[in-house]
């Protein structure tokens, strides 16, 4: 298995959605979707106030780039067009 990040920046605007679909997410995330997944560590990410939700990100276990794509395409935040700017890149872990 190897490591990914991923870091999803939400769509401007797109607040509502994020909180509309949360709990939906937070369950997704927690099974790691039917791709064969597994979400090692996840949390949103937040603007300089500290509390307003702007992203996401994840490191997440699994056999290929593909298998996190196809997770990337699953999660409710992407099927509620939340997330816009979508990256994913293989991690090395050297420390924790």
């Amino acid at each position: 298995m190897t490591l990914f990040v991923l870091q999803a920046i939400d769509r401007p605007g797109s607040l509502p959605a994020r909180l509309e679909q949360y709990d939906a997410h937070r369950a997704f995330i927690e099974t790691g979707g039917d791709q064969g997944v597994k979400v090692v560590l996840s949390g949103p990410l937040q603007s300089d106030d500290g509390e307003t939700m702007i992203g996401s990100l994840f490191i997440i276990e699994a056999g290929s780039r593909a298998a996190v794509e196809a997770f990337v395409q699953a999660d409710p935040f992407s099927q509620a067009k939340v997330w816009g700017d979508v990256s994913v890149h293989r991690f090395h872990r050297r420390k924790g």
